[in-house]
């Protein structure tokens, strides 16, 4: 059985190839297939452009599944966020519009369409929503992320009609030390400067690695999971509680908060990631009978920094 990843080679792609390579023909979407590396085995990169279904297509026809994750970064390729000029923020969108185009003209062209299709998107399509529980049945918001993930979501929204079943993935911040959010928010408490951002109220709807890597197995694998899913734990929590959780597992102290200003001044448009969060709950997936392994804040940190 073959599971096709766009996006395969970033973090989470390669995380997810190498849980998948046990069972499964893992097949990942490259535009530089030459230069993954170290791939497990089971798993192959491929060439594509990007942008179409030219010269990998054919592999779409018979599959088990396609995992389409790619699109550029939201965060940027340095350890420090990268601003939202004009231009990064039309990359943003429009690499995910093609990436879903190229997946859509794929199924269109498969004799044998695949069973399922995983399609990425983010809890930020709710918008800030401050302390308001939200699940997948609430309405997008209107802010650059919020529009990103509508229009994300909708890149593939036509295979629904090919009897393709397809479950969007609106994940939120997947906690792991090998890149991600995850590194640059541990930095500050090693420094012993670690702080909560503005008023620390706005939520952070998290998940550990292993939970996200089982969650996109158990879509693949549940023949009747399909819509829309929060991916992320179901205890959500405010960055306050997220900073003050980290220095007791770290043994830090937590400093006085950054004032507002001063990060949207030093991040630009992009401080939204911080300052503006979600209470996400993953409704979806708990109904569905999903076990998480890590479904509080304090151990699954204890995991990951141990």
């Amino acid at each position: 059985m073959r599971v096709l990843i766009t996006g395969g080679s970033g973090l989470l792609g390669r995380a997810l190839a190498q849980d998948l390579s046990a069972g499964y023909e893992v097949v990942i979407l490259s535009r530089n297939p030459d230069k993954v590396k170290d791939l497990p085995a089971g798993v192959q990169a491929v060439a594509w452009d990007g942008h179409s279904a030219a010269g990998w297509g054919s592999l779409a026809d018979g599959a088990q599944a396609i995992v389409n994750l790619a699109g550029e970064s939201i965060k940027g390729d340095g350890f420090l966020p990268s601003r939202w000029t004009t231009g990064r923020k039309q990359r943003i969108r429009q690499s995910r519009l093609n990436v879903g185009a190229a997946v859509a003209e794929a199924l269109r062209e498969a004799k044998h369409k695949p069973k399922v299709l995983l399609q990425a998107s983010a809890v930020g399509y709710y918008g800030p929503r401050g302390d308001e529980p939200v699940t997948e049945s609430d309405p997008p918001g209107n802010d650059f992320l919020a529009r990103v993930c509508t229009a994300w979501e909708a890149s593939t929204a036509e295979v629904d009609g090919m009897g393709v079943r397809r479950a969007v993935l609106r994940t939120g911040l997947p906690l792991t030390m090998q890149g991600g959010a995850m590194p640059l928010l541990v930095l500050p408490f090693r420094l012993f400067a670690g702080n909560i951002f503005s008023s620390g109220r706005q939520y952070y709807p998290w998940i550990h690695i292993r939970d996200y890597i089982a969650a996109l197995r158990f879509l693949i694998e549940d023949g009747r999971a399909q819509g829309v899913f929060n991916v992320t734990a179901p205890h959500p929590v405010s960055n306050r509680d997220f900073a003050r959780t980290l220095g007791r597992v770290m043994r830090r102290p937590v400093w006085l908060p950054a004032p507002a200003s001063a990060v949207r001044l030093a991040m630009g448009e992009v401080s939204t990631v911080v300052l503006d969060g979600q209470n996400a709950v993953p409704q979806g997936l708990m109904e569905r009978g999903f076990q998480f392994q890590f479904p509080e804040l304090q151990p699954a940190l204890e995991n990951l920094l141990q």
